[in-house]
């Protein structure tokens, strides 16, 4: 389909040559010999661009910009002047004309000029579909009253400054609240940088944090800029916080109390407007007690604390989810839309879950790519493991599985040994003999992250 374009000029052979050549183009050309006729023509047509004069009699192209403006924000205009100034180029840009083009123009001239400000429309277009398809993936879905509350919380401290702490299993969705936070901000149209403390060796973290000075200690060639400078203005994501060096967290907690921090290899501070949302998968009370974390930097970040929990605890999110997911991936395929039919999404709800909406997701698109009905099927789902059957809680008259009884047991010995122990991580899982981060991820699995 053809670009449309609204001319807008009261000389009638500047309107009828522009209009031959456009259409000579291949545009769709509409056209104006006033202001007001202008502003009508808009309204019912609704042009990619308008080419607008500025010596009109009655209202002339300045105001008519102002009324067009204010009745469609986004419309693309180029200003067309035979006798412009540099006042007036100012004045009509900083109204929200994309060019202006002085009379008499050349021909190869206007139309260069034409096909930029229709590419700038098509851009613009397209950057805020990605914003809104952004927004879209990182929406908190789901009707349980955990998600519920978890949208209560984001709505209350989205347009605040204040640090977040959210808790929760890998795959929960942390990333997904922060996102919301972020998006349901002032802040939504500035950066969203997102680090996992874990994933970056620790000699390198604070570098990639908080850059670097020329020369200096650092002994680098030139200056780089760290992920604070970049997210300056907006929201940084920090995953798993429970990783971050002791050295680094000092840098933090500088830069929340004091909202500057210095890079390595400097003595000079820098300023950073940025909000920060940390996320953690251990209980961070009991990494401060270990003397892993600092306590005053836990303070600082647990003001708002956030728990996203495990999607075994909200299954009837689980439906919502997959056609949320479903909705994501035909969108980006450009695929038809199908559906899971009743005994598939028992079969989904039924299952455990052990890494949450992330491993539903991956479960979701694999099936998706792999099944060949509109209609997915129990035999379009992959082998689930056998915990699938297991329910979190069966009813009276059903004896408990042995899976259940496990779990049940375990969370009990975990609790007492974590009580012999004073809630101490570390000689809890030396006493047990188990990995630190095996020990984390039950604690929250059972839900035994201790009060702070």
């Amino acid at each position: 389909m053809s670009n449309f374009i609204l001319i807008v000029d009261d000389q009638e052979d500047i309107r009828r040559s522009l209009t031959g050549i456009l259409e000579d183009e291949g545009y769709q050309v509409v056209t104006a010999s006033n202001g007001s006729d202008a502003l009508d023509l808009a309204r019912d047509e609704e042009p990619d661009l308008v080419l607008l004069d500025i010596w009109m009699p009655g209202m002339d192209g300045i105001q008519t910009l102002e009324r067009l403006k204010s009745l469609m924000p986004d419309l693309t205009v180029v200003m067309m002047s035979g006798h412009g100034t540099i006042e007036t180029a100012v004045k009509a840009t900083k109204l929200g004309a994309y060019d202006f083009v002085e009379k008499p123009f050349s021909l190869d001239k206007m139309l260069i000029t034409i096909a930029n400000a229709i590419s700038f429309k098509e851009l613009r277009n397209e950057n805020e579909a990605l914003r809104l398809a952004s927004g879209e993936e990182h929406e908190l879905i789901g009707s349980s009253s955990a998600v519920t509350l978890l949208r209560n919380q984001v709505q209350r401290v989205a347009p605040t400054v204040t640090p977040i702490l959210i808790y929760g299993e890998p795959g929960a969705g942390k990333e997904v609240v922060a996102h919301s936070i972020h998006q349901q901000g002032p802040r939504c149209k500035k950066p969203f940088i997102a680090v996992n403390c874990s994933a970056i060796p620790d000699e390198l973290l604070e570098g990639e944090l908080f850059g670097y000075e020329k020369g200096g200690a650092s002994g680098r060639g030139s200056q780089r800029r760290g992920k604070f400078d970049l997210a300056d203005g907006g929201t940084i994501f920090l995953d798993e916080i429970h990783e971050l060096p002791l050295k680094v967290q000092g840098g933090l907690l500088r830069l929340l109390r004091e909202h500057s921090f210095e890079r390595p290899g400097g003595n000079k501070a820098v300023r950073a407007n940025v909000r920060v949302i940390a996320a953690t998968a251990a209980p961070l009370a009991d990494v401060v007690s270990s003397g892993r974390f600092s306590g005053d930097l836990f303070q600082e970040l647990n003001v708002i604390p956030f728990v996203v929990p495990p999607l075994r605890e909200r299954r009837e999110d689980i439906p919502p989810l997959v056609r949320h997911f479903v909705a994501l991936f035909h969108r980006r395929e450009g695929w038809e839309p199908r559906q899971f039919d009743e005994k598939a999404m028992e079969l989904l709800i039924g299952y455990h879950w052990p890494g949450n909406a992330r491993e539903l997701k991956n479960i979701v698109e694999r099936v998706l790519i792999m099944a060949s009905g509109q209609v997915i099927t129990v035999a379009d789902i992959p082998p689930l493991p056998a915990s699938a059957g297991v329910k979190d809680h069966p009813s009276e008259d059903t004896p408990p599985s042995l899976q259940k009884a496990r779990e049940q047991f375990e969370r009990q010995f975990l609790q007492d040994q974590l009580q012999g122990h004073h809630w101490d991580i570390d000689a809890t899982a030396q006493a047990i003999d188990l990995e630190r981060t095996v020990l984390q991820r039950k604690l929250l699995q059972y839900g035994l992250v201790p009060s702070t």
